[in-house]
């Protein structure tokens, strides 16, 4: 069944640009917002709106109507607490209320691995293991789960807590086991729309890797059975890749160098991310 009218949130960030051209096919209506001036071109049925999920009047405009949200829109690294208080607490309770008084019927969420960070990689986690976040960005991801299931059994408002671990190009050796790809993304978010009846559930956003450090077993009711592997990229990463210290809580723990930020520091170039969204 097609959607009258779908929100994304965060349509301007990498992920979201990948997200929004399948969006624009599952609904009537895609409604794209970020807080930027501009996404570029649209695609036919997507309108653009800017606005600040840190803003309850500006999200309860745009959800009026709305059957589902897509909520991608969050500052997406680690920052001080202060910094991070508006877009990642403050918008999701945003989202999830404004939602309810609009009789949004799910939120599909953009959690992370980093609610769950602290775990060593040596544990193959799954989807109901306690939070233990690594850094006050990941604290954002446990705190609006947390509102996830408790609007869920207070209101029954589901929603779909998508933990990914790495959603971008793989460029060191936690990447092998972390990896996402933008096709998985796409077929994941698609699982958490299409899904007739979710309640409140966690998946791991990992693609179909050999060395994945997580356990889905527990959402395969979601129907998502990602298809890539980045085993394809070992040979090559490993070969270039300095010796592992299994000392540093970046090699050893789920959250990667997450977990060896001090709180509300980062430094992003440990990550190696290549800003490769998809342009319009």
């Amino acid at each position: 069944m097609k959607l009258k009218k779908l929100v994304l949130t965060g349509a301007a960030g990498r992920l979201g640009s990948y997200l929004r051209e399948p969006l624009s096919k599952m609904c009537d209506e895609l409604v794209s917002t970020d807080i930027v001036d501009d996404i570029g071109t649209l695609y036919p049925g997507e309108r653009f709106v800017q606005a600040d999920v840190a803003k309850f009047d500006e999200v309860h405009a745009i959800l009026e109507g709305a059957d589902m949200v897509v909520h991608f829109g969050a500052i997406v690294d680690e920052r001080p607490f202060e910094e991070m208080l508006g877009p990642n607490f403050v918008g999701s309770y945003n989202i999830w209320e404004a939602g309810f008084q609009h009789g949004v019927k799910r939120v599909v969420y953009a959690s992370s691995i980093h609610a769950v960070g602290m775990y060593p990689k040596t544990e193959f986690i799954d989807t109901e293991v306690a939070h233990r976040p690594d850094t006050f960005y990941g604290l954002a991801k446990c705190f609006t789960e947390d509102l996830g299931r408790m609007y869920w059994e207070k209101r029954q408002m589901e929603s779909v807590h998508l933990r990914i671990l790495s959603a971008a190009q793989v460029t060191n050796p936690r990447a092998l086991g972390s990896w996402l790809s933008y096709d998985d993304l796409i077929q994941l978010v698609s699982r958490a729309i299409d899904t007739p009846v979710v309640g409140f559930s966690v998946v791991y956003g990992v693609s179909n890797n050999d060395r994945a450090p997580v356990d889905n077993h527990k959402a395969s009711f979601l129907g998502y059975r990602p298809k890539d592997n980045a085993e394809q990229f070992a040979e090559a990463i490993l070969a270039e890749a300095d010796a592992a210290d299994p000392t540093d809580p970046g090699t050893m723990l789920q959250g990667g160098p997450f977990a060896a930020f001090e709180l509300g520091q980062s430094d992003m170039s440990l990550m190696k991310i290549v800003d490769d969204r998809k342009k319009t």
